[in-house]
């Protein structure tokens, strides 16, 4: 016996274990390197995302530019032909694939925290189907109530009444069953479907061809206007992960364990079921339907980091920006001059995730009866 343990037994007291400093802090180390990594790797790819192109310019000139546009004067800036295209065509697409994969990421995250789901997201169970109604029924009917954002109110409506609509129907006995998740996401995703099928058959040529993108998913109309729509939808979207982030953390333990620990659950629903209209909504009005970033990016962070949501929801916004951005640059590039559809990169990309995915979770509970 050493003389620490003589001495603690003489006195009737015991020695506690130190707390665990060390894997606190070893966490917070990956965290950070993790959130740095993916900022430096989003900007990289974004800076060789503006310089390819049919007019291509040298990644120096394209970060030269930027950094003179933000008061910097350094390196070589493009000629006046490349400036023009670098700022009037490649950075809005730039910057709205980043947004639009950081809208679908991070609701894919909040999706899976909210319902309790790994298998979770706006497009596999219909949310980003339900929107794309809202939208397509904007383009069908000309409505302009509300300008350039009648399209995403309707969407967000459109997008809220379906996640609405998914939650209660697939929840049973206070949790939410895979096979009932994955069964109503196929019934919307086939009623959406109808209904746009339906729209497209009494559309105009010019109409089908605008319907057609909504349903393929593309950021190649993309413009400033269009970005500066779109960020406060994703700012508000966004805000709820400093607020709810620790309180998702909390809910992974159950619902009764929550509530004792002074989560306020069904509020906490309410608001980040919102937050995901929001953000889906938002990312369809202006890029269509692309599926499976939700799912991939979230379950790759977990992989890294662990479940804690005070780090994978903001990890999975700047993912799901990078995936995103990654996808549509392979998509007007792999097949130059042509382009291919983002969403059918992104379901190439995510389709064969998904089985695995589908696999694991099956042979976890051991099958489904």
């Amino acid at each position: 016996m050493t003389a620490l343990s003589e001495r603690s037994a003489s006195s009737g007291t015991t020695t506690e274990p130190a707390p665990d400093s060390g894997g606190r802090a070893l966490r917070r180390l990956r965290a950070g390197l993790l959130l740095g990594g993916l900022t430096v790797a989003l900007v990289a790819v974004a800076v060789i995302a503006a310089g390819v192109g049919a007019y291509p310019i040298p990644a120096g000139q394209v970060a030269a530019s930027i950094l003179r546009a933000m008061g910097l004067d350094v390196g070589t800036a493009p000629d006046q032909i490349a400036h023009t295209v670098l700022w009037d065509v490649r950075l809005p697409r730039v910057v709205l694939a980043i947004m639009v994969g950081a809208a679908l990421g991070s609701a894919g995250a909040m999706m899976q925290g909210v319902f309790g789901n790994p298998l979770a997201e706006p497009g596999v169970i219909g949310v980003s189907s339900g929107a794309a109604v809202g939208a397509i029924v904007v383009i069908f009917t000309g409505l302009t109530v509300f300008g350039h954002w009648t399209i995403i109110a309707s969407s967000f409506v459109f997008g809220l009444a379906t996640t609405l609509f998914v939650y209660v129907f697939a929840r049973s006995r206070g949790r939410t069953e895979v096979v009932t998740l994955l069964l109503t996401g196929i019934a919307v995703n086939a009623i959406a479907g109808a209904a746009i099928g339906l729209m497209t058959n009494f559309s105009q040529d010019a109409e089908i061809q605008t319907i057609t993108f909504w349903q393929l998913g593309s950021v190649s109309t993309a413009t400033w206007p269009k970005v500066a729509a779109i960020a406060p939808c994703l700012f508000l979207g966004l805000l709820v992960i400093p607020v709810y982030a620790r309180r998702l953390d909390l809910l992974a333990l159950g619902e009764g364990p929550a509530r004792h620990l002074g989560v306020d659950v069904e509020r906490m629903r309410l608001a980040l079921i919102g937050a995901m209209a929001l953000l889906t909504s938002a990312a369809v009005a202006f890029a269509g339907i692309v599926a499976f970033v939700g799912l991939v990016v979230p379950h790759i962070i977990r992989m890294i980091t662990g479940p804690g949501h005070r780090v994978l929801l903001p990890a999975s916004a700047l993912g799901g920006g990078l995936l995103l951005l990654a996808a549509d640059l392979l998509a007007r590039t792999v097949a130059a001059p042509a382009e291919i559809p983002l969403g059918v990169v992104t379901a190439a990309l995510g389709g064969p995730f998904f089985f695995y995915l589908l696999h694991r979770t099956r042979a976890k509970q051991g099958g489904w009866s």
